[in-house]
């Protein structure tokens, strides 16, 4: 494809660009010049404002950088604005040599004509973990390569529990969650909290359930997506849940649990670090599928890809620097730092090695899925947005689970 027709393709990919941009769930400052005029200069543009010069991230690139015999000049972007800054960049020409950006929005700026393939720019991603990778795949192509990955599982209080006379090996299924949760809130203790907010953050927390039931984002009015919120439903009904869940975002999630008053959160591998600080004995569960097992929750992190160019003889280099990035030992480091889960299993076994409360982690990664797999691709912000209406409503009272649902369903289609 020629850059001019390629730029009138991103014209129109704007405002899909945009609903992903808002609805993305990942981690500023920043600048918005790309490249530098210096063909020794190479541009990294990357969504961890938080990492200053003196931060291992940085030294990271640097060396990158000097391995590659090149200079690099690093941009950090909120999260939310990345994915624009990123568009308007390809419309103008100017993009970035490697771009890192939350998993949804890879299947946008691809279709939008924003990245090269595997094929052309030739990361090997033959380590990869097969389901994390599918995050980065849109029409039979892979459009880079996970820097790490985070997802969802079952914080839960030993303590609680054990005053609750509630066995967490006893927890397999839904039914025996909700017999445990039962017991808790008997015990006169708490049950669950979670984030059900009217965003992203909503549908990021829902999708274990729904595709624990076995229900698909093809079909959100089908049987098993009905069991899905109607388990939440019940769970409010009952007092085993908060109301709060309807405003709760994952951090005000975590702020009820960390008072020692709840069994269980639903929450991420980010907030390892603050368990340990709020002193509880705690331990984590993956998230059960309806008759057993380990439902899929969606993957959260990023992908190093890499943008096209007018320039195709920057190419090489750029792949030196993708490269580097994701190497064995600089995954382990930064992974740690950002507290993900290593996108091989070389590497996840290295850092459970080290760390063994990464475990139960690592196997809820493993059976995690990507929230634009499937070929959802641009689709996945609108099916999200309905699926988010749909859990508030049949939260709030104001429409059943199925209602809520079947509206759900036409207006996606």
């Amino acid at each position: 494809m020629n850059s001019s027709s390629r730029r009138r393709r991103l014209t129109a990919a704007a405002l899909t660009a945009l609903a992903v941009a808002a609805s993305a769930t990942a981690c500023g400052s920043g600048g918005t010049g790309a490249k530098a005029a210096d063909s020794g200069t190479y541009t990294i543009w990357d969504p961890y404002p938080q990492f200053d010069k003196g931060s291992a991230w940085l030294k990271l690139l640097d060396e990158c950088g000097t391995k590659a015999g090149v200079k690099v000049k690093r941009t950090g972007f909120d999260t939310s604005d990345l994915a624009n800054k990123a568009l308007l960049a390809a419309q103008q020409g100017n993009s970035p040599d490697v771009l890192i950006v939350d998993n949804p929005v890879v299947s946008t700026l691809a279709e939008a004509g924003v990245l090269t393939t595997t094929d052309d720019n030739k990361l090997d991603t033959s380590k990869v973990d097969p389901n994390l990778l599918a995050a980065g795949q849109s029409g039979g192509k892979t459009y880079g390569t996970p820097i790490g990955a985070n997802t969802l599982a079952l914080y839960y209080n030993k303590k609680v529990l054990k005053e609750a006379g509630a066995d967490i090996a006893s927890i397999k299924d839904w039914k025996s969650l909700t017999a445990a949760l039962e017991k808790v809130k008997k015990a006169g203790k708490k049950g669950i909290t979670f984030s059900a907010i009217g965003t992203e953050e909503g549908s990021f927390q829902f999708l274990p359930w729904f595709w624990g039931s076995g229900a698909k984002l093809t079909e959100l009015d089908s049987a098993q997506a009905v069991s899905a919120l109607s388990l939440w439903k019940d769970w409010l009904a009952k007092g085993y849940a908060p109301n709060s869940v309807l405003n709760n975002t994952q951090t005000t999630s975590w702020q009820e649990f960390a008072t020692g008053d709840y069994a269980f959160s639903e929450n991420g591998t980010w907030q390892l670090a603050n368990a340990k600080k709020a002193g509880l004995d705690y331990g984590v569960l993956p998230i059960p599928g309806i008759e057993g097992g380990k439902a899929s929750a969606p993957t959260g992190g990023e992908f190093v890809t890499v943008p096209v160019q007018d320039s195709t003889d920057r190419y090489a280099t750029t792949q030196k620097l993708a490269t580097c990035l994701t190497s064995t030992q600089n995954l382990y480091d930064t992974d740690t730092t950002l507290s993900y889960v290593a996108p091989t299993s070389e590497v996840q076994d290295k850092q459970v090695a080290a760390t063994p409360e990464l475990k139960p982690w690592v196997d809820a990664v493993k059976a995690a899925r990507g929230r634009t797999s499937d070929d959802l691709g641009t689709k996945y912000p609108k099916i999200s947005e309905q699926l988010w209406k749909a859990v508030q409503s049949a939260l709030s009272g104001s429409k059943s689970p199925k209602d809520a649902l079947s509206a759900a369903q036409s207006a996606v289609k």
